[in-house]
């Protein structure tokens, strides 16, 4: 499928809302290494009510951030908040390089983290590390292998994209990963 439409140039932020703001801002900002960069403390009429939150964000290395929301009263904080649920299908992947990908590791492991919080998958076409953050929400820290990024696979994969949507909705389950 072609469009002309412009796409969005770049993530800009992906919102959460935390339970402890302070143990979120350890672990990304000490652990991860991602830097707080805005806190914006706040009153707003939302939804009817007017409450009161604080809003915090933790730069990436494009310029997109990690937000996190924390509200003043308990009731907004569990209305907004719900749990993480269990499930390692909801995270956020954010991509690293192997050098990167290691010193978090590293990091994580001297902090005490083990498995099942922290473990690594190796997909063949990635390398993925996954931790649970403080708010039990799953971040996925993930390199491509050099051969899943070569433009003509890129090219190849995307050129058939539909066409292997199409396949397995009409109920053709076979593995189309080479890497495996």
């Amino acid at each position: 499928m072609t469009t002309s439409v412009k796409l969005p140039s770049r993530l800009h932020h992906t919102a959460y809302v935390t339970k402890d703001l302070e143990a979120t801002r350890k672990f990304y900002e000490e652990l991860i290494g991602l830097p707080l960069v805005a806190t914006w403390c706040e009153s707003d009429e939302l939804f009817g009510a007017v409450r009161t939150y604080c809003h915090t964000f933790f730069e990436l290395g494009d310029g997109s951030a990690l937000a996190f929301f924390q509200f003043e009263k308990p009731e907004d904080q569990k209305l907004f908040g719900p749990e993480m649920p269990p499930s390692p299908f909801h995270h956020i992947a954010l991509n690293v390089d192997p050098e990167t990908q290691r010193g978090i590791e590293q990091r994580l492991r001297a902090a005490g983290y083990t498995e099942p919080e922290l473990y690594v998958l190796e997909h063949g076409y990635c390398r993925s590390l996954y931790i649970k953050d403080p708010n039990g929400m799953i971040v996925e820290f993930t390199h491509d292998s050099p051969e899943a990024v070569k433009p003509e696979l890129v090219q190849a994969l995307r050129a058939k994209a539909h066409r292997e949507l199409a396949r397995w909705l009409a109920g053709d389950r076979t593995s189309n990963n080479m890497f495996r």
